[in-house]
């Protein structure tokens, strides 16, 4: 009976990481900064700048700093990352990305703030650090079937449904492309007119890509589309028209996939963190963009954030 009661893991062994396994890896203040230095220099050797050639090096007393076994120069494991300078705990540095790779819908700032007792100021600073690392840049999506779809995000019109006028002043447009199966690309844009659609998908859409949308006029030439050299681009283009009630068409005309990510945000806007100025949109759309590209990982989410903060900013 004891075995029929037992919980069932839906995440591999090897990708599990629970609470557990951070605090014996991450116990104190000291092997957080280990982990720093090997993610930095495996081993402690690094270059050292009076040696001119590559030296151990090791931990002076408890300063934050390292010194080469031959002349006695410092290194800073530190220097450059978003740990430089900081009077938190690089312990709870840690546990805060920890919270943000272990969960699916985000973690507050205010949620942080009671477990740790940090002020809430120290909370949203130390997740503003972080989002800024989780961009993943102009990552190129592979196909050969993306899905393209756009939303609004902000205040409420009064008494207006559906897309908002060109030049509402309430609402913030963000647009997303799916590869089905695989990664996605959300950005906050200006507008979602049809030359900013066809632009983003030019940079992110390899060529000849099946593309699906729904049937908003903005997509209307994107089969026609061409690249810096007025090459064509021989996408393929299916539309779907969710004004008629449809939602699917011929078995795989639909963009399911797109609204599916379109959901995982605004729950976790909506339901986490409330309210998201158009400032600071982009950041959190890279924190959910980061999430769902790795959702394979598990809870090696986590390894991922830290092995970006981990490293100096290029």
């Amino acid at each position: 009976m004891a075995n029929d009661n037992k919980v069932k893991q839906h995440i591999p062994k090897e990708l599990r990481y629970s609470m557990r396994d951070f605090q014996n890896e991450f116990p104190n203040d000291s092997a957080c900064l280990e982990y720093i230095k090997n993610q930095r220099w495996p081993e402690g050797i690094a270059p050292c700048a009076k040696c001119k050639c590559d030296r151990k090096h090791h931990r002076v007393g408890n300063r934050t700093a390292y010194a080469c076994d031959h002349c006695g120069n410092h290194i800073y494991p530190l220097a450059g990352t978003i740990f430089e300078k900081t009077s938190t705990s690089l312990r709870l540095w840690f546990y805060a990305m920890y919270l943000m790779g272990s969960t699916r819908c985000g973690i507050s700032a205010k949620q942080v703030q009671r477990e740790t007792g940090v002020t809430y100021k120290t909370a949203w600073r130390m997740f503003k650090q972080i989002r800024s690392l989780l961009s993943d840049g102009d990552l190129q999506l592979e196909g050969p079937t993306v899905e393209v779809d756009e939303t609004y995000f902000g205040g409420v019109r009064k008494f207006q449904r559906g897309r908002p006028m060109r030049g509402d002043k309430k609402k913030t447009p963000i647009v997303a492309i799916v590869q089905r199966g695989g990664k996605v690309v959300a950005r906050a844009v200006p507008d979602t007119t049809g030359k900013r659609l066809r632009k983003l998908i030019r940079k992110h859409v390899t060529p000849g890509s099946v593309i699906y949308t729904d049937e908003y006029y903005g997509y209307f030439r994107v089969s026609q589309m061409q690249d810096r050299l007025g090459r064509r681009m021989h996408y393929k283009h299916f539309t779907v028209k969710h004004s008629d009630g449809i939602y699917v068409r011929d078995g795989h005309i639909h963009t399911n996939s797109v609204e599916g990510f379109w959901s995982l945000v605004k729950r976790g806007i909506g339901g986490v963190y409330h309210s998201v100025s158009p400032e600071y949109l982009q950041t959190y759309l890279d924190e959910y963009t980061f999430r769902y590209n790795r959702r394979h990982k598990g809870n090696q989410q986590f390894k991922a954030i830290l092995e970006r903060a981990s490293l100096p900013a290029a």
